[in-house]
């Protein structure tokens, strides 16, 4: 059996900065609704959108 390092290096960097952007995501429209402005509201549902969007494409490839 051989492994692939860089392929697994690779999918695991993949990972990391996909986690932290989708947690950043999720904090900034957390952050969003709790303001009382309406342009931070507009953002904080904006990120979640986003984040909703990412987590269908993830759902989409792994049944796909």
């Amino acid at each position: 059996m051989n492994i692939d390092w860089s392929a697994l290096a690779s999918v695991a960097g993949v990972s990391l900065v996909a986690t932290v952007g989708l947690v950043g995501l999720f904090t900034l429209g957390i952050v969003g609704l709790s303001k009382q402005q309406q342009s931070a509201r507009t953002t904080g549902y904006a990120a979640f959108a986003v984040c909703a969007a990412a987590v269908a494409y993830g759902l989409y490839l792994i049944a796909g």
